[in-house]
């Protein structure tokens, strides 16, 4: 079975990888490497099969802010392939993994000789521009409690055994999340502790648990309403 079939662009089509993986790299990672650089002039778009990555961005100033985490399945590097612009976002490691590294060339042969695998990538990248145009929305819109909110929200997912919970495993860092919403680190710090006095969220050793979500999701919806 070809390795990229488990990535999500090519999930359950029905193409012949064998040769699109010959004619790619395969780069094996630790923990901090960093795979993409600032202003690179590298095209080659990267397809994640093991490990976690962080994707950030960096002010004229170096302020970095987070924008998303990656996961086996998932590829990043796609903008330079297409335009050949240098490279927009540093991507870093969080974990050991493995990618396959495909040349722009032979990228962007696949996607014109294969239609579903480019209605895929449409797809993908209008649902990222869509996630960064909310999160526009709310840095200019929201103030840092309300980002706060979104932010937790966001990266939450329902928890198995208790009804309307939301659970982030593993708890994510004051630090992490203060880049992710653009803030200081002490910030978080204050507004997590608000947070957890109004029992609204409860840190245990593994996970970060938002006891009543809903409350969270109204609270967004009334700040944006009033537009703070």
């Amino acid at each position: 079975m070809a390795r990229l079939a488990g990535i999500k662009l090519f999930k359950g089509l029905d193409i012949d990888l064998a040769p699109i993986e010959a004619r790619a790299n395969w780069r094996r990672f630790d923990p901090e490497e960093v795979l993409v650089d600032f202003d690179e002039p590298s095209t080659d778009v990267y397809f994640l099969l093991t490990g976690e990555v962080r994707v950030l961005m960096r002010t004229a100033s170096g302020k970095e802010v987070i924008l998303h985490e990656m996961r086996p399945g998932d590829l990043f590097g796609e903008l330079a392939a297409l335009d050949g612009v240098p490279r927009s976002a540093n991507v870093t490691a969080l974990t050991r993994g493995e990618a396959c590294v495909m040349p722009a060339a032979v990228f962007k042969e696949l996607l014109f000789s294969h239609q579903p695998v480019a209605e895929r990538l449409f797809c993908l990248m209008a649902s990222r521009i869509r996630e960064l145009n909310a999160r526009f929305m709310e840095q200019t819109v929201l103030d840092l409690r309300h980002r706060l909110y979104s932010e937790l929200l966001r990266l939450s997912s329902p928890r198995q055994d208790r009804s309307g919970e939301r659970v982030i495993t593993p708890p994510p860092f004051h630090h992490i999340v203060a880049a992710r919403i653009g803030c200081r680190r002490e910030q978080i710090t204050r507004e997590f502790t608000m947070l957890t006095q109004e029992g609204l969220i409860e840190r245990t050793r593994g996970a970060l648990i938002l006891r009543q979500p809903d409350v969270l999701k109204a609270r967004v919806a009334e700040a944006m309403r009033t537009d703070h």
